[in-house]
């Protein structure tokens, strides 16, 4: 189930500098239609559906299989260096200087989240992973690890996968969970003042804000390439509303949604599919932009009675209005 919600949204990982998206590495997709039959998406057969299928989410059909352009990929250079509140300003540019000039190869996530040690101090911490030869990443790597100094430093060899489990430990079993998701324009001074007073007001020392860059190959597709269309430059936001008491939900819901807002002018008309909850409603517009007229003449044809409807629905009924192109 994961790896399907994953590769039908489109498919965000730390090689996505290199290599793109999941779905910029899918080759073919077996899947069980509304009419019971099983079909296979891929650039020679079902185009529209394949096409379709690489970010339209659960709207086509049961995905029940998938074939993937594989990547060798042993060995990585990853992990985190970490900041304190107090320098945030500086350590913030210079993670928008060093994203926007870094090789494909190192894809670098930014976060702020409470110090687990004391939860009182809020840190910026900048996780990074590099692809590439280790020569290479330890040059392209030096001016992340020498910046400050950092308070922790992190990054070393490991495993690819490894890197793909380090924040597991941040989502632990049991607690609850509300998230909202936006992209930003820019990382302005402006906005990070609003994330760090935001940081500051968390009523849970779990709960943290995450940013993920759409820069390198997966930039370099065109928006017309497959259903999933946001391929302009840019960072992905992630608020993270987490505690672990029932009696708190409403606080740390209201939490999440005022700093949601609070960032709202610094915000592009852009949403991920994968990143959106059930109340976030139809953001058609937002997840689909100028595809979304394709998308209903594709649903038309192999879901006209929108069978599959629970989800942020691509609806085929005539009456509905369209998105402009």
């Amino acid at each position: 189930m994961a790896i399907s919600l994953l590769t039908l949204g489109g498919g965000e990982g730390w090689l996505m500098g290199k290599y793109g998206l999941t779905i910029d590495n899918l080759l073919a997709v077996e899947v069980v239609t509304a009419d019971g039959q099983v079909v296979t998406a891929s650039a020679e057969h079902n185009q529209d559906l394949f096409w379709a299928l690489r970010g339209g989410g659960g709207n086509f059909g049961v995905a029940t299989s998938f074939e993937y352009r594989a990547h060798p990929v042993a060995t990585i250079y990853g992990g985190m260096v970490a900041h304190p509140v107090s320098r945030a300003r500086e350590a913030f540019g210079f993670y928008r200087d060093l994203t926007q000039e870094a090789p494909d190869e190192l894809t670098v996530y930014m976060s702020l989240f409470a110090n687990p040690d004391t939860p009182d101090d809020i840190m910026l911490a900048m996780v990074a992973c590099h692809c590439g030869d280790p020569a290479s990443a330890e040059a392209d790597l030096k001016p992340l690890r020498q910046f400050g100094p950092p308070a922790a430093d992190l990054i070393q060899p490991m495993p690819y996968p490894v890197i793909n489990t380090l924040s597991d430990g941040g989502y632990p079993r049991g607690a609850f969970n509300y998230w909202k998701s936006a992209f930003l324009s820019e990382l302005s001074d402006a906005s990070l003042e609003i994330m760090v007073d935001a940081m500051h007001r968390c009523p849970s020392s779990m709960s943290g804000l995450g940013i993920v860059p759409y820069l390198g190959a997966v930039a370099r597709v065109d928006t017309a390439a497959a259903a999933f269309t946001h391929r302009a430059p840019g960072y992905s936001l992630l608020i993270v509303s987490q505690w672990t008491n029932q009696r708190e939900t409403e606080q740390n819901i209201a939490w999440a949604r005022e700093t949601f807002e609070s960032l709202r002018p610094y915000m592009t008309d852009r949403s991920y599919v994968n990143n959106l909850i059930a109340e976030d409603g139809q953001k058609v517009h937002e997840v689909w932009g100028a595809n979304y007229r394709r998308l209903v003449t594709v649903k038309r044809r192999y879901d006209p009675d929108n069978i599959f409807r629970l989800n942020h629905n691509i609806d085929p009924s005539p009456e509905v209005p369209q998105c402009p192109r």
